[in-house]
């Protein structure tokens, strides 16, 4: 991996290694050798935590402790993580031994969110805390402002279930409608079907369970749930 391909990467996530060989461990997977990034994830993975918790306190001060841990919950899920990670092409970037490049590790929705995580504990030894939480807050500003606090964290397709076994109407139903662009970069579709309604909607994302949240927010808007 040369060093402008880490000098683009780190433009991405707005921090520029002193270190570059931390960079480059957290982008090493186990199957590609010892000097891997799985202690880095672990260290990362607090880092976050922590740095989500403390912003979603000052953002929220009149919140309780249960609804601010089911936002954080919601915002540093593997999900969540992995889109970052796919904004920010860390699959380009990973060092995967044969067997993972060939099963297409890369794309793995487990596999990017810990590459991110590992990538934020690399900053946090590069450079200390404030460096780290700088670089979170970066990556989950939007995501943060465009909370609404009224549905208490709750994800689209929980609000979807809970509004219909409120009226005793069936589950939905996700069925996968379709992918397009390229193995390393696809775009799922999914469409949401509620029977009892005859109401359909579809949504896209990243992964098939970003899809899923994408169409359950269309029917939730429409249905009036949702403005």
């Amino acid at each position: 991996m040369t060093n402008n391909r880490l000098d683009r990467l780190s433009d991405s996530l707005g921090h520029s290694f002193r270190q570059e060989g931390l960079l480059r461990q957290a982008l090493t997977h186990r199957s590609y050798g010892a000097q891997h990034n799985e202690r880095l994830e672990f260290l990362g993975d607090s880092v976050l935590n922590c740095t989500i918790a403390k912003a979603l306190y000052d953002a929220f001060p009149n919140l309780p402790e249960g609804t601010l841990s089911r936002m954080r919950a919601n915002l540093v899920k593997q999900d969540t993580l992995a889109e970052i990670a796919v904004r920010l092409k860390l699959g380009d970037y990973m060092l995967l031994g044969e067997g993972e490049l060939k099963s297409g590790g890369f794309r793995r929705p487990s596999m990017l969110a810990d590459a991110l995580e590992s990538i934020i504990g690399a900053v946090f030894l590069d450079a200390g805390f404030e460096a780290a939480q700088a670089a979170v807050l970066r990556q989950f500003e939007s995501a943060i402002a465009n909370i609404d606090p009224n549905v208490s964290g709750k994800d689209a397709k929980t609000r979807l279930q809970e509004w219909l076994q409120a009226r005793k109407h069936a589950l939905p139903d996700y069925q996968l409608s379709g992918t397009r662009g390229e193995a390393h970069d696809q775009i799922f579709v999914v469409a949401c079907h509620i029977p009892a309604l005859d109401i359909a909607a579809q949504g896209q994302g990243k992964s098939r369970r970003a899809a899923e949240q994408e169409a359950a927010l269309a029917v939730l808007k429409q249905v009036g749930e949702i403005r």
